[in-house]
């Protein structure tokens, strides 16, 4: 059988995955927070036909003569670039603007973070206990505050942020201090959320709802200790090399719409180009089976 048969038909394939990354990316163009993916492809290996010579005192040197046999998938990365930030007014609309990633988690044990993720989308609520929460119900993690009567300062641990439910108002500044006004018009603080930054953001694991999970090539955030990611893991934002948190804004998706159609233009037409390999292939050993007539 012809090779080109067969490069072809690992190309269709490779093109078939593009497609399939490119039409998830145009699919969260609006999705918070979200990192757009990116196909790479790489030849498969090349048959030797003939090695290569050096020169002699007669001759020159001779090439290899090689036959490639197709291409396969090489990557599919995720791009981390900074998205653009849109304004909502919403105070509890956070956007980083920077490094870093927003901790959450389904709360605390034994001073660590429990079953901790990580996300840039800010769009936090308050549930019933007044708990900053993403869309799904998970805590966002920080540095809470001991609240009045005791005195007003860091516990030293990671935990939830809570604005108690009698606050008047509240506001977020940019190094990550929630802070809120009592029902006796004194300012208080809740407590600072705290940001996780990655040795290696490429190899983070996309988890789905907007999160992301370390991974063996991401690197650890956890510095060691024996309780998992505690608070001496995260940083304030600012600091660390994580970014500055942005209240009242959102980070949108880095999807460029007008590269993703020409991706999808570019993947179409490698398609169907190798799709036409095919066929011409099938008519040259259709005249093969044909010359005995």
């Amino acid at each position: 059988m012809l090779r080109s048969m067969y490069s072809g038909i690992s190309a269709m394939k490779n093109f078939q995955i593009k497609l399939d990354v490119i039409g998830n990316n145009i699919a969260n163009v609006n999705t918070y927070g979200f990192k757009k993916g990116r196909t790479i492809f790489k030849d498969l290996v090349s048959q030797q036909i003939a090695g290569a010579s050096g020169p002699t005192a007669n001759r020159g040197g001779v090439n290899p003569k090689q036959v490639g046999l197709g291409a396969q998938l090489a990557a599919i990365d995720t791009v981390h670039t900074q998205g653009s930030l849109q304004t909502t007014g919403r105070p509890l609309d956070l956007a980083i603007s920077g490094d870093g990633f927003f901790v959450l988690g389904e709360g605390v044990n034994s001073n660590a973070v429990v079953n901790p993720v990580y996300t840039r989308a800010g769009n936090f609520y308050l549930d019933k206990q007044g708990n900053i929460v993403n869309a799904d119900g998970l805590y966002l993690m920080g540095e809470p505050y001991n609240q009045p009567p005791s005195p007003n300062t860091a516990t030293g641990t990671v935990g939830k942020i809570n604005i108690p439910l009698n606050a008047k108002s509240f506001s977020i500044g940019s190094d990550g201090t929630v802070t809120y006004v009592d029902s006796n018009g004194n300012l208080q603080t809740a407590g600072k959320i705290k940001l996780a930054k990655f040795a290696n953001n490429d190899g983070l694991e996309k988890a789905g709802q907007n999160l992301f999970r370390e991974t063996a090539n991401s690197g650890s955030i956890d510095k060691g200790g024996a309780t998992g990611v505690d608070l001496t893991d995260l940083n304030d934002p600012g600091q660390g090399g994580t970014g500055t948190i942005v209240s009242g804004a959102l980070e949108m998706s880095n999807v460029d719409l007008s590269e993703e159609f020409t991706e999808m233009i570019v993947a179409q037409r490698g398609f169907q180009a190798n799709a036409r390999i095919i066929t011409t292939s099938d008519e040259i050993l259709q005249e093969l089976v044909n010359l005995k007539k």
